[in-house]
């Protein structure tokens, strides 16, 4: 059976049994800490702002990667961001099945000048994607580094996606 959403033939609820089925549940969409909208929708397109570590209400870590947040703990943040995501669009549209694919996730890792790893940052972010959505969930990306991010978190996550025809 594949993961992918790209029929239209899927389910009603096949992402959110699909998330379950990886033990995941989306949050609460989370709201703007400035003057920006969650989401846009222009067209069969859906514009996602950056998303941040946040979990029940918490940041889940705060720090730069590497010296104070490892890795996997970076890893993991950029996983919740997909999940932070995902419950943005799934306000904006109302059912996750209308998604036909993931086109594009920009990853801001914060970090020293030196660190060079930021794909492995985004790959949390991007392999998560994929396992939800399989094929439909590779995207284009880009993965960079900043000095800093909103409330000290070591990762943000912006997407875009396509919705399906008549979506």
């Amino acid at each position: 059976m594949s993961t992918s959403p790209s029929s239209n033939s899927a389910a009603p609820g096949h992402i959110e049994a699909r998330l379950a089925e990886l033990g995941l549940t989306l949050p609460a969409p989370m709201k703007p800490a400035g003057a920006y909208i969650p989401t846009r929708r222009v067209g069969d397109l859906v514009f996602v702002a950056g998303q941040i570590p946040v979990r029940d209400g918490r940041v889940i870590t705060q720090g730069h990667v590497p010296e104070t947040v490892t890795l996997d703990v970076a890893r993991s943040c950029a996983e919740q961001c997909v999940l932070n995501g995902l419950a943005a669009v799934k306000g904006e549209i109302g059912n996750l099945d209308l998604i036909e694919c993931v086109v594009r996730v920009g990853v801001f890792v914060a970090c020293d000048p030196q660190f060079e790893d930021h794909p492995k940052v985004a790959d949390g972010a991007s392999e998560l994607l994929a396992r939800i959505f399989g094929d439909a969930g590779r995207h284009v990306r880009a993965a960079v580094g900043a000095p800093s991010l909103p409330r000290g978190v070591p990762v943000e996550v912006e997407f875009t996606f396509k919705l399906r025809a008549g979506a």
